[in-house]
């Protein structure tokens, strides 16, 4: 086994790798003056089985440059499989056509990556399940939520929380976290509308979480606005605190900011996604890892072993 990591999550990396108790390939990935990606692998991967670990978080498009880089080196120095870990796809919301001439993203970056040469792709909670039939090529979506349960028992007393999906769209996610065995908790809804143009959205909550610990469940937080307005929802309806579990933390723009002036009281976020200064400083912001998740997955594919029950 080789692993290969780009510079867009070298500390996740590392961590893999100090999981799987082996070390980073040796190579170079820099850019020429004008910006080109230049990778040189230094050790001698042929016929090995490699696992390029590459989140294509922002910089999006610098990232997925240099993660179809690396494919094509690793292809050209004769590795026998090559597995793209990718702990964050970018463009995943970019799944269909939501209008006439607009592009499916999601679908060119799968195929992208599978013409650089990737055999396999490796990745955590997708935006959509249905990228998954972008690729022509075996793909293991992994999940976060055994993570965030232990996380959250440590935390809290199961049979005080309440698993919130923040809209509508995201209720699969939240009752697949809410069943777990080890967990079983209550589900409750936020369904968000806006009665007449020009005028704000309304909240309504569906389910009972009245002087509940309320844990909003999601995939991805950019902005922080639909987190923020669902958790002063929970709140005036009478939940005791809330907290939010979200996989990937793109945290763009002024988010930050305002989820450290909102009403949540924590925000746990997975390393999927190299965390800024700003999101490490941040007083209600935890980061916790997936390193061990994508670890022992990657342990799995290489000696052809069930993926499967890492999701349960």
């Amino acid at each position: 086994m080789k692993l290969l990591a780009g510079n867009a999550n070298p500390p996740l990396a590392q961590e893999i790798a100090k999981y799987l108790k082996t070390k980073l390939c040796k190579m170079e990935v820099r850019r020429f003056a004008d910006n080109e990606v230049f990778v040189e692998i230094h050790e001698n991967v042929r016929g090995e089985d490699v696992f390029i670990i590459q989140p294509t978080a922002s910089p999006t498009n610098d990232n997925l440059m240099e993660l179809l880089i690396i494919i094509d080196a690793a292809r050209r120095s004769s590795a026998r499989r090559i597995t793209a870990v990718i702990p964050y796809y970018g463009y995943a919301r970019q799944d269909r056509k939501p209008g006439p001439r607009t592009p499916i993203s999601a679908k060119l970056v799968a195929n992208m990556i599978t013409g650089a040469g990737a055999d396999r792709v490796l990745t955590l909670d997708l935006h959509a399940l249905q990228i998954q039939g972008c690729f022509d090529i075996p793909t293991d979506n992994l999940f976060a939520a055994p993570v965030f349960v232990r996380d959250i028992m440590k935390q809290d007393r199961a049979e005080k929380v309440t698993v919130v999906s923040p809209d509508v769209g995201g209720v699969a996610r939240a009752r697949a976290l809410a069943k777990r065995k080890s967990f079983n908790a209550p589900l409750a809804i936020i369904d968000k509308r806006r009665e007449e143009a020009g005028k704000s959205e309304v909240m309504h909550v569906i389910g009972d979480i009245k002087g509940r610990s309320c844990i909003l469940v999601d995939d991805i937080i950019d902005s922080g606005g639909t987190l923020i307005n669902a958790a002063e929802a929970l709140l005036d309806k009478g939940a005791h605190e809330v907290k939010a579990y979200i996989t990937h933390g793109v945290l763009s723009g002024g988010a930050v900011a305002r989820i450290a002036s909102s009403a949540l009281t924590e925000l746990v976020v997975t390393d999927s996604i190299m965390p800024t200064e700003n999101v490490k400083k941040a007083s209600n912001i935890r980061i916790i890892s997936i390193a061990e998740l994508m670890g022992e997955a990657i342990f799995r594919t290489y000696k052809e072993r069930s993926v499967s029950s890492l999701f349960y």
